[in-house]
């Protein structure tokens, strides 16, 4: 087996073992919902497949594509569709070298943001600390091609974040790694669940830009034992 062999197959195997914590925290129904991952120093990535149960993804139903979404031939899993998000997933992968993971949901309370085209403000000190900002909202764009990819594209270039509510549609995250980009979408959740409470209850206070600074920059170099453990 060469490298980039072994580096295929890792991937593989973290990309559909991190799909059940899409599960395990409520992010997905059904079918719906995706984690990618690049494999590391080659044009390459790994993907769900289109429309198979959770309970069924494995290492080797993964699919593996190159960075204009096509299907290598001959890979395992080649004889299955790719998930219908792979254009946009190739998009981010292909003008955003430092992203190394992708996820898709269909989180009830980002996608209720996102069906407002509704940024979540940064009104609690775990935003801050995990996305430095709001979550903003990214354009409405049809699924099928590249056209979600360049909305994520846009929307997070130059931005803290690395969470976008796709308008009308839902969140998508982006992160150094797959299990990165997965904490992204857990958090992103997390942020619009407890913002929608406190908006129940009244006016939200906002947190001043220098404060959000401050706990941003702690967070993502000072908290935890290593880059991972603060990711």
């Amino acid at each position: 087996m060469t490298d980039l062999d072994e580096a295929i197959a890792a991937v593989r195997a973290d990309v559909a073992a991190l799909h059940a914590e899409l599960v395990r925290y409520g992010l997905v129904i059904w079918t719906g919902g995706n984690v990618s991952g690049r494999v590391p120093g080659a044009d390459l990535f790994v993907i769900k497949p289109s429309g198979v149960s959770y309970d069924d993804l494995a290492p080797e139903n993964m699919i593996l594509c190159d960075l204009d979404g096509n299907v290598v031939p001959g890979s395992p899993g080649s004889d299955r569709s790719p998930s219908s998000d792979t254009a946009a997933h190739a998009y981010v992968y292909r003008n955003m070298p430092d992203v190394g993971g992708v996820v898709h949901t269909h989180s009830p309370y980002a996608v209720a943001w996102a069906a407002r085209g509704e940024e979540i403000p940064c009104v609690i000190t775990g935003m801050a600390d995990e996305f430095g900002g709001p979550i903003p909202v990214g354009p409405f764009a049809i699924i099928g091609d590249d056209s979600i990819g360049r909305g994520i594209v846009e929307t997070l270039r130059g931005h803290r974040s690395r969470a976008v509510l796709m308008q009308n549609h839902g969140p998508f995250t982006i992160g150094v790694s797959a299990k990165d980009a997965v904490k992204a979408a857990v958090m992103c959740e997390d942020a619009a669940r407890t913002v929608h409470f406190a908006r129940q209850g009244g006016e939200l206070i906002p947190i001043p830009q220098d404060k959000i600074d401050a706990l941003y920059n702690r967070y993502q170099n000072v908290y935890g034992q290593s880059s991972d453990d603060r990711r």
